[in-house]
């Protein structure tokens, strides 16, 4: 029990001088954001700044035009494509788990078979595709291929599996048929599934750089990390704008993480069963 207790405490030493040792350049680059240029590159190393100041987040926004822009074409293409894939990968790993019908099996194994794939395999024929589409340049370009994750259909089909047949039951008694079962009851327990899924696929969308550096050629179609590649090259040298600009970036994940936070771990421990 004593050598137990100790390799537990240990234990947390270790994961709590890696969290320090991750969170530090993170809060440094926070802060550099409320600093001037030149305590930035005055080489003192202080997390409080000196003249603190919110100029440089007025600045991104102002000798940027297109800053604005970038930011609401990522949170667009991040909430719906989000969405989308809350829903249809829901119903797919629900059908999976709870209907019988011809190649379900099968449909399953290439489900498996696609998690082998590389994402960089696709990107030439999915751009092909577009181009015929017609949809280069465009939001239903960057969203419709991302709308299904097969990731995600394989992690709601293990939630599905585990989910207590009686609730389904005692619902089709009331009355409902599956739809209503599965959007009425299904759905709404399935919180702690879906929190996951949502942080996942929205950093998905967010972080995405490659496909938007294929898709997309009109700088105001650009996405932020898209965006910040051109907004870094413009201001190399100004590591305030960059810094502030970065804090932008990162802002959405952190406030995602922190509002589905308490449904996650529950999400991650319910769908590794089976």
């Amino acid at each position: 029990m004593k050598k137990r207790t100790a390799g537990r405490k240990a234990l947390y030493v270790i994961l709590v001088v890696y969290a320090i040792i991750t969170v530090i350049p993170f809060l440094w680059a926070l802060s550099s954001s409320f600093k001037t240029l030149g305590e930035i590159v005055s080489g003192s190393i202080n997390f409080i700044p000196k003249d603190f100041t919110l100029d440089n987040y007025k600045q991104i926004f102002t000798r940027e035009p297109l800053f604005g822009r970038w930011l609401f074409n990522s949170l667009f293409i991040a909430t719906v494509g989000t969405l989308l894939n809350l829903l249809f990968n829901s119903m797919a790993g629900y059908a999976l788990a709870r209907l019988s019908f011809p190649g379900k099996k099968s449909i399953f194994l290439m489900i498996l078979a696609v998690l082998m794939i590389p994402f960089q395999v696709t990107l030439i024929p999915n751009f092909l595709i577009l181009k015929e589409l017609g949809w280069l340049n465009s939001y239903q370009g960057m969203i419709i291929p991302g709308a299904v994750n097969a990731t995600f259909i394989f992690m709601m089909r293990q939630f599905f599996i585990n989910f207590p047949k009686e609730v389904e039951e005692a619902a089709a008694i009331d009355g409902l048929g599956r739809f209503g079962t599965f959007f009425r009851i299904v759905l709404p327990l399935a919180k702690p599934a879906l929190a996951a899924q949502t942080i996942f696929v929205f950093m998905a969308f967010w972080n995405d750089f490659m496909r938007p550096l294929i898709i997309l050629s009109d700088q105001d179609m650009f996405t932020l990390p898209l965006g910040l590649n051109s907004f870094k090259g413009q201001f190399i040298s100004f590591w305030n704008y960059i810094m502030a600009a970065s804090m932008v970036f990162t802002l959405p994940i952190i406030v995602l993480y922190a509002f589905f936070n308490r449904y996650f771990v529950k999400g991650i421990k319910f769908t590794g069963d089976r």
